[in-house]
């Protein structure tokens, strides 16, 4: 199999999953446990990074944003002046969408469909740029690693949350139960995250676990101003 064919068939079976989850994603089990903490994480390290910036307004994008819970809710920040969701899924999008136009703030939310390793955005567009819970499901994650580089300013910040499998813990939720379920996914270690972190061109680097029961990998990066 090509390495172009193999990231059709990841890509079409991930759509289809999704696809069909979009139907009852906000009311999955894994709010709780995966995404709300994500969404919490998310939020802490807007806010950190937002310290240091005298009140400038500034551009988000959400990769595999899913229904667009996260961007909904960081749109109440007035500094935020454009916020974009992007996802492979149709009916994720179309989910989002419905929920953004419904938003007070719908003027500066968008939801786009878009591959993940060719982000449908120019070069250093956004200032914001997090990645939650759909990462495993990148056929290239490198690639995907570098988009993310490519289009984010200097003084930008990154945000990668996936699942932490480098414990037992995480190693038996990720590396057998959701490889089970999902297929066609790979939850990289700490450490290959961060080396694909660093050679993307990301400085600043860090990294944490969150959780117990479902144990996340919380990456941060900046972009050198």
């Amino acid at each position: 199999m090509t390495t172009d064919t193999r990231k059709t068939a990841i890509n079409r079976h991930a759509r289809a999953h999704f696809e069909k989850w979009a139907l009852s994603y906000d009311r999955s089990a894994f709010n709780e446990l995966v995404f709300f903490p994500s969404i919490r994480a998310c939020q802490e390290e807007i806010l950190r990074w937002k310290a240091g910036r005298a009140g400038q307004p500034y551009r988000v994008l959400d990769v595999g944003c899913g229904t667009g819970t996260l961007l909904s809710i960081v749109a109440r920040d007035e500094q935020a002046e454009l916020l974009i969701g992007l996802d492979y899924a149709r009916e994720m999008v179309r989910r989002a969408g419905d929920k953004f136009s419904s938003s007070p703030f719908a003027d500066r939310l968008q939801a786009l469909c878009g591959d993940a390793e060719r982000l449908p955005l120019a070069d250093g567009s956004v200032d914001v740029l997090t990645c939650c819970n759909s990462f495993h499901h990148y056929p290239h994650q490198d690639a995907a690693v570098r988009e993310f580089r490519r289009v984010l300013r200097p003084g930008g910040l990154l945000v990668l949350i996936d699942g932490f499998r480098d414990n037992v813990i995480g190693w038996v939720l990720f590396d057998v139960f959701v490889e089970r379920i999902e297929k066609h996914v790979h939850h990289a270690s700490w450490s290959q995250t961060r080396e694909w972190i660093e050679q993307a061109g990301f400085d600043l680097v860090r990294q944490r676990k969150m959780n117990v029961l479902a144990p996340l990998l919380v990456s941060i990066a900046g972009v050198a101003a």
